[in-house]
């Protein structure tokens, strides 16, 4: 009598080594070049100055990006794993901490990174909760160098009251804003892509075209990307390796320019339905800056003041 040996047919399929799936995206070689440049600039980052008023902050040329977000979001941590530095910005259990605007430069001082004062809750008297505000309202009016905000959200509670009225104000104001939802290593994979896919419905719903990404301090998830969205933003440029020669690249030639001739003419053709296509799905700005004020003005009168911290 013939006795199984209990195996399957396809017993050496099964008994196979298991391949490790890769659930993650072919990533163009320049592009990472250019983030990997970045992260390595933004580790020159250096102290410049604290201001606690607009007026006697450092000059107005050049570019900044600001960190922005609730005081309990990690703006600190964030910036300190992004210049891999552990105590450039002060990071501290109570949040709250971050009083005044602070400047670092990152190679040369045209080129800066501002931490705000975090907004939501603080742990301060209300009539220096009302100096801050008035200060950061005046610094996103009336700065000329800022090229845009990093709005931090805490990844388990993201879009509160006062980080939506920031986001509609900065459409308003056509600020760049890029989300960084931190804390990430605080959820699993998938619940955390699931709260990155529903904030970005939810910013595409409310007609926000921002930015977002998950980010972790503590796991250093997203350094690369949030770096090379700043060097954009900060006119970083990969640096000529030593010895290159300039003079070896060909000038352009007669043929070189006529095509771009043409290329501008089919160009000018299209801008036409382009600017139609544009003005057909416009919407009228959702927040000016009166409601700004009154942002400024919800954030001392209800304050959270009294709000606990959440972890």
């Amino acid at each position: 009598m013939h006795r199984s040996s209990g195996k399957s047919k396809n017993s050496k399929t099964s008994n196979a080594p298991k391949q490790k799936i890769s659930y993650e995206k072919a990533v163009d070689p320049a592009i990472t070049e250019y983030a990997v440049s970045a992260l390595n600039w933004l580790r020159k980052a250096e102290f410049l100055m604290s201001a606690p008023k607009l007026n006697i902050c450092v000059e107005d040329t050049g570019y900044e990006i600001a960190f922005a977000g609730r005081s309990n979001a990690g703006k600190s941590s964030a910036i300190n794993a992004l210049t891999n530095q552990k105590q450039l910005a002060r990071a501290s259990k109570r949040p709250g901490r971050t009083q005044m605007i602070n400047f670092f430069s990152l190679g040369n001082p045209d080129q800066r990174l501002v931490d705000l004062p975090g907004y939501g809750y603080a742990a301060v008297p209300e009539a220096m909760k009302i100096v801050w505000q008035k200060e950061l309202e005046n610094y996103l009016i009336h700065r000329q160098s800022l090229q845009g905000l990093v709005l931090l959200m805490d990844i388990r509670h993201p879009l509160q009251h006062f980080d939506v009225m920031m986001l509609e104000w900065a459409h308003s104001r056509k600020l760049f804003v890029h989300v960084l939802l931190t804390k990430a290593d605080k959820l699993n994979r998938g619940p955390a892509s699931k709260t990155l896919q529903e904030v970005q419905a939810q910013l595409k719903k409310m007609k926000l075209n921002f930015s977002i990404q998950l980010f972790s301090s503590r796991n250093r998830i997203g350094l690369e990307e949030l770096a090379s969205v700043m060097g954009g933003r900060l006119n970083y440029t990969l640096e000529y390796p030593q010895g290159f020669d300039m003079s070896a690249i060909p000038e352009a030639s007669e043929n070189d320019v006529d095509a771009d001739s043409e290329l501008e003419t089919e160009t000018e053709t299209e801008t036409g339905t382009i600017a139609e296509i544009e003005q057909s799905i416009a919407i009228e700005p959702l927040f000016y800056l009166s409601n700004y004020e009154r942002w400024m003005a919800e954030c001392i009168v209800m304050g959270e003041s009294g709000a606990e911290p959440y972890e």
